[in-house]
């Protein structure tokens, strides 16, 4: 992708920003009205807005009372409670087991929202949202079984998930910005720029110990490792391949965002800034598709009946790249059919998968 930092907004809509137009939007909103308060919010961007079908529950828990009012936070309150009881668990579970004290938690889904900033394929901001409500989840300890530690009542794992149901909300649909401050709002051209600069650095700093280290043969010969794989210190990370893919195959015809949402991670580990994406489908075909025992060309039918289906061209190459509902297998089975010249693909989708089956990379 060249020039990745081309089209980068003057400037993007900000937290805080985004989180004031979430909190004017009333209980129950749905996408679109979702995608229109930020539209209106943020003047020069017009958002769309897709709900995925993952689900979460937050850990911040919350005690009421019978008619439903908030006493107070769930942890740091079974934890006075414990200290009355002198840390005796039992004790503490027996006195509870006579109210009628419940805990409330909050579920959600997460819901994406985006909007161009050029026609590129990276061009374009992605803010994560959930949207989330507040349900009356069970007693306040489990009335069957007797924990036998601090953490079992600290962790309300008697809370059946399963159980929600519209009766027991008590708050929401409300949408609230995800709690990864740096990747809640992100220009993902810019992101994908961050991406290839920081894992140019990890291998460049890993430059003397890869010099030395060499590749020792059956028959005991050595060969330096740099000189089978020359190319180790260029390697594109798969954040920026599935962009430059999507760039150079027939799937540049529709936008990413209408197909695709990131799950993004920025965060620290050891002292180390880890970045990246997990992709999640918007539109997913009803069934998978594995090699198995089908012929190349009963491969290409089934391909071409997916991206029918999820209304993307090429859309089952970045389905594999995603693991989900067709596996790698068949690009391996289609590029040797491309190789052997028994199938055909358009040129520049043929390019992209026989550089996918030459270096493979998925999510």
């Amino acid at each position: 992708m060249a020039d990745i930092l081309e089209n980068a907004p003057v400037r993007l809509p900000d937290r805080a920003s985004v989180g004031a137009a979430l909190a004017r939007l009333p209980a129950g909103a749905d996408e679109a009205a979702l995608a229109a308060a930020l539209t209106a919010a943020f003047p020069g961007f017009a958002f769309l807005a897709a709900i995925d079908d993952d689900q979460y529950w937050r850990v911040e828990r919350s005690v009421l009372a019978a008619d439903g009012t908030r006493i107070a936070e769930y942890r740091p309150w079974m934890e006075a409670e414990l200290a009355k009881d002198k840390g005796n668990v039992g004790a503490l579970w027996s006195r509870l087991q006579q109210t009628e004290l419940q805990i409330s938690e909050w579920h959600g889904n997460s819901v994406y929202a985006f909007a161009p900033t050029g026609s590129g394929a990276a061009d374009y901001v992605q803010i994560s949202v959930g949207r989330e409500v507040e349900w009356r989840a069970g007693p306040i300890v489990n009335p069957s079984s007797r924990p036998w530690s601090e953490l079992e009542l600290l962790d309300p794992s008697w809370i059946d998930h399963d159980a929600r149901s519209d009766d027991k909300v008590i708050a929401g649909p409300l949408y609230r910005l995800s709690k990864r401050t740096g990747s809640s709002v992100v220009h993902v051209r810019t992101f994908l720029a961050r991406c290839a600069r920081l894992e140019r650095e990890k291998r460049e700093a890993r430059r003397p110990e890869m010099e030395q280290r060499v590749w020792i043969g059956t028959d005991g010969t050595q060969r330096p490792f740099l000189e089978l794989q020359p190319n180790w210190f260029d390697v594109v990370p798969r954040k920026v391949r599935f962009f430059q893919d999507w760039e150079e195959s027939s799937a540049r015809s529709a936008r990413v965002f209408e197909h695709w949402a990131l799950d993004i991670t920025d965060y620290e580990h050891n002292g180390q800034r880890e970045i990246g994406f997990i992709t999640r489908p918007l539109h997913l075909p009803k069934e998978s598709l594995e090699a198995g025992d089908a012929s190349v060309h009963m491969l290409m039918d089934r391909t071409e009946a997916i991206d029918r289906e999820v209304g993307l061209a090429f859309g089952w190459y970045f389905l594999m790249t995603h693991g989900n509902r067709v596996d790698p297998d068949v690009g391996d089975a289609i590029a040797q059919g491309l190789r052997d010249a028994r199938v055909r693909l358009p040129d520049h989708d043929a390019k992209v998968l026989l550089r996918w089956a030459d270096q493979r990379y998925g999510f």
